[in-house]
C-alpha cells in the first residue's frame, strides 16, 4: 500500500484499468500491464473515507466523479477509483454507494464515467469479448432505438441502455446500463440486478467533485463490492 499525503489515506499500488495484473512505471508517465500492454494506472482507495474520498477527487481532476444524489437514509459512498497518470487528469473514474432497498435488500450502485477506449467500465460491469477479455466499450445496443432509461446528470438528462451480461459469469447478480454523457461513457452496475427498479426518470447523478464542504456531510465507509 502507498500512503497518500492527504490525511495519510491509502490507495492500493497501481493495476490495470482492463484487468487484475499489477502495472509498473517502465517510465516517467508510462505504465505496462504484463497482459495488456501500455496502460493508465488504476488506483483504488482500500478504504473509503472523507480523507480518501477527497484524495480520489484531486487524483481525477477535471474528470467528474457522480453520485446518486441525493443519499437516501443508510446509504452511504463505499468505493471509488480512478484510472489517471500521477499529476495528469484522469480518465476515468468509479464510485459506489450501498444501503437496501425494501424489495431488494442489501444493494450496490457503482456508477463509472470513462474515456472511450480506456476498458475500466467493461471490467467493472464483468463483460467480456468473444476472446475472453474484457471488452473496450458497452457494445452495439448503446444507442440503438430510443433509451429504456432516462437519468439527470447534473441538469442535463442522458439516456442509458441495458447491456447485456448474458455471455459473462455471474449474469444474473446484476443489471448494466450504459450511455453518453459529455463525451465520456457513463456506466451504471447495480447489485442485485432486481436493483435497476431503483431507476427513475427523475434519478439524477451529481458531480461531487465541485461540491465542496456538503462532502463533509457525506456518509462513508461499509463494505466494498468485489469487480
Amino acid at each position: 500500500m502507498t500512503s497518500s499525503a492527504a490525511g495519510g489515506s491509502s490507495t492500493s499500488p497501481g493495476e490495470c484499468p482492463r484487468c487484475p495484473a499489477p502495472v509498473g512505471e517502465a517510465a516517467a508517465g508510462r505504465w505496462v500491464c504484463p497482459e495488456h500492454g501500455d496502460v493508465l494506472p488504476l488506483w483504488r482507495s482500500g478504504e473509503t473515507t472523507y480523507e480518501s474520498f477527497a484524495d480520489h477527487l484531486r487524483r481525477a481532476g477535471t474528470c467528474p466523479t457522480y453520485l446518486p444524489w441525493p443519499l437516501g437514509p443508510g446509504w452511504s459512498v463505499t468505493d471509488a477509483a480512478t484510472v489517471a497518470v500521477p499529476g495528469a487528469d484522469g480518465a476515468a473514474t468509479l464510485s459506489c454507494v450501498s444501503g437496501s432497498s425494501q424489495l431488494d435488500g442489501p444493494v450496490d450502485v457503482i456508477v463509472v464515467v470513462e474515456e472511450p477506449g480506456t476498458g475500466f467500465g467493461a471490467r467493472v460491469a464483468g463483460l467480456t469479448g468473444g476472446d475472453g477479455q474484457p471488452r473496450l466499450d458497452p457494445g452495439r445496443e448503446v444507442g440503438e432505438g430510443s433509451p429504456p432509461v432516462r437519468v439527470r446528470v447534473d441538469a442535463r438528462p442522458v439516456g442509458l441502455w441495458p447491456v447485456s451480461v448474458s455471455t459473462s459469469p455471474g449474469e444474473w447478480d446484476r443489471s448494466v446500463l450504459a450511455g453518453e454523457a459529455e463525451g465520456r461513457w457513463l456506466w451504471l452496475v447495480l447489485r442485485p440486478a432486481s436493483a435497476v427498479l431503483l431507476l427513475r426518470d427523475d434519478w439524477i447523478l451529481r458531480d461531487v467533485s465541485t461540491t465542496g464542504p456538503q462532502l463533509v456531510a457525506l456518509p462513508f465507509g461499509g463494505a466494498a463490492p468485489p469487480w
